[in-house]
């Protein structure tokens, strides 16, 4: 009798059913570090009984060989203890101490491998809670995930993004702004072409925009070895996800000694980099005392203003500033939309709130006068798990002149700056379920596709090409603006102020469509007279007259 085939699963369905197994055990953090955790040990294991066999392979079964950790470590591999490795978790998923099992073996993998100190989950999985039913479901599940049955490119990268934005989706507001869409990040790569030199996020996260740039050069043929990404993040949980997330995508990385607070706290001081990638927290609060960092260097020349203790905004813009390489640094960067306008006018009054405005003015202010912005990006609503808002990319560069870059001859846009309104670019959503409050909900958010992102990509391009001919202003879209313009417009970086927008019901021939409008309501009267005269007529064929 021939067996049942099994049915086939998605993979997606798969990483939905780790979510699952943990449901109603622990933190929202714990489960997150628990699955995460586990999809790292199966991918590490997974490389190190390739380079395994490898070994076997070039110089026989020989113990000394196999378990010689420089051979693993020369190629990229983490070397994993017999009690450590995936097989070993699969065949004591059952036991009553499987928890204890996993948090030894996540505690040895560090001890064994000093990159990765301080990057996996520690002591996690015995204070979950969770029976071992629901360790072993989960286990199994994770053990589904393999390259024979699930043909991905980049099987690693589906699978923490899957986790990452799932997560986040079921985040707070405060839990989630960690995470980027992948495809924002995409953006941002394309536009600033990270081809050479250092990547730096003050802010990294789970280090989405280093996995990105890596898949950038990757993408165009380029060499990972002439790129090297350095970061910072603040919270403690994130910095180590981050290390966990480049380790097994095999990203070496600078992310400092410890989690730290890129304004207080420089992990990376005096270090000049290339490219910038980021997504600060917006509006981030209290990032300083009232008297801290007023002599720091990075705002010193921004003097008298100073990034308020209220809104860390301009601090981030000023503190990427201060990295970027002055010759071609350039910077790709999201903040809230209230950045484009902050301080209004910039009045000079001695209240508090007055001053604070004024402060983000006048940065703003020397920040255009300087001529470092080059283009400001703004994006859909909904692209983003945690938060509804519109958000806006900035793109600031310290070379505006012409010269041949990557290939391409690039004008002279000294003093102009390229604004784009993305937000009617909305048609491609995707929807994610996701748990909130022991309840499954679904998510629906804005993603830009491949083919969106060319476009955008080619309309900066464009805009930047010497062949001036290749770009030219469309309403609703897109304008280039010079400097004297946004000074009459008092500093102000809101695209709508510049880009010309259609009043389309100029468009309408009002006779043409009253008329229209009369036959359609005539039409309607008809029907509901018709209906009318047909219910009087029903009532009295049973004996019941409507006077």
């Amino acid at each position: 009798m021939a067996t049942k085939k099994e049915k086939e699963v998605t993979l997606e369905q798969v990483l939905w059913n780790c979510r699952v197994a943990l449901r109603g055990f622990g933190s929202f953090e714990k489960n997150r570090d628990a699955v995460i955790g586990l999809a790292f040990l199966k991918f590490a294991s997974d490389k190190f009984e390739k380079r395994r066999q490898e070994i076997i392979d070039e110089h026989g079964n020989i113990p000394v060989f196999l378990e010689k950790v420089s051979f693993y470590n020369s190629k990229n591999v983490y070397y994993l203890e017999e009690h450590c490795r995936w097989n070993y978790i699969v065949t004591h998923a059952g036991d009553n101490d499987i928890a204890v099992k996993l948090d030894k073996a996540m505690r040895d993998i560090e001890d064994k491998n000093p990159p990765l100190k301080g990057a996996l989950p520690q002591n996690i999985y015995a204070t979950l809670g969770a029976g071992k039913s629901a360790m072993k479901s989960l286990i199994d599940e994770v053990n589904k995930i393999t390259e024979e049955r699930f043909h991905e490119e980049d099987l690693i990268g589906r699978v923490y993004e899957y986790f990452l934005q799932n997560y986040a989706a079921s985040a707070s507001k405060d839990d989630g702004e960690f995470y980027t869409p992948a495809c924002v990040v995409q953006l941002i790569a394309e536009l600033i072409e990270p081809y050479d030199g250092i990547v730096y996020d003050p802010c990294c996260g789970s280090g989405g925009m280093f996995v990105q740039s890596m898949k950038f050069v990757d993408s165009h043929k380029g060499n990972r070895e002439k790129i090297s990404v350095v970061g910072q993040e603040s919270n403690p949980d994130t910095w180590r996800l981050a290390k966990m997330n480049l380790a097994i995508r095999g990203i070496s990385c600078d992310l400092g000694e410890k989690n730290a607070s890129t304004f207080t706290e420089d992990q990376h001081k005096d270090r000049v980099v290339d490219y910038i990638m980021a997504n600060p927290p917006f509006n981030l609060k209290k990032w300083r005392k009232e008297d801290e960092l007023v002599a720091d260097s990075r705002f010193l020349s921004f003097k008298p203003a100073m990034p308020p203790v209220s809104n860390a905004n301009y601090a981030w813009i000023l503190h990427m500033l201060s990295k970027l390489d002055v010759n071609r640094g350039i910077a790709g960067f999201l903040l809230a939309n209230g950045a484009l306008n902050a301080g209004g006018s910039g009045n000079n009054n001695e209240d508090e709130e007055d001053a604070n405005d004024a402060n983000q003015y006048l940065i703003r202010k020397q920040l255009l006068e300087m001529d470092k912005i080059e283009a400001i990006i703004v994006l859909p609503r909904e692209m983003f798990y945690t938060t509804p808002i519109s958000v806006t990319l900035w793109i600031m560069n310290n070379n505006k002149k012409s010269r041949e870059l990557n290939g391409r001859k690039l004008r002279d846009r000294t003093n102009e700056v390229l604004f784009i309104d993305l937000r009617t670019w909305n048609a491609n959503s995707n929807t994610y379920e996701t748990i909130k409050n022991g309840k499954t909900t679904k998510v629906k958010n804005i993603a830009f596709n491949d083919t969106q992102i060319k476009d955008i990509k080619e309309l900066y391009f464009n805009w930047q090409a010497e062949d001036t001919e290749k770009y030219s202003d469309i309403p609703e879209l897109c304008k280039t603006v010079k400097l004297e313009e946004i000074r009459e417009k008092d500093y102000s970086l809101i695209p709508s102020k510049y880009i010309e927008f259609i009043d389309h019901d100029l468009d309408i021939d009002f006779n043409q469509e009253m008329t229209r409008i009369q036959s359609e309501m005539k039409e309607i009267l008809l029907k509901e007279e018709n209906s009318q005269a047909m219910l009087i007529d029903a009532f009295r064929g049973i004996g019941y007259e409507i006077k």
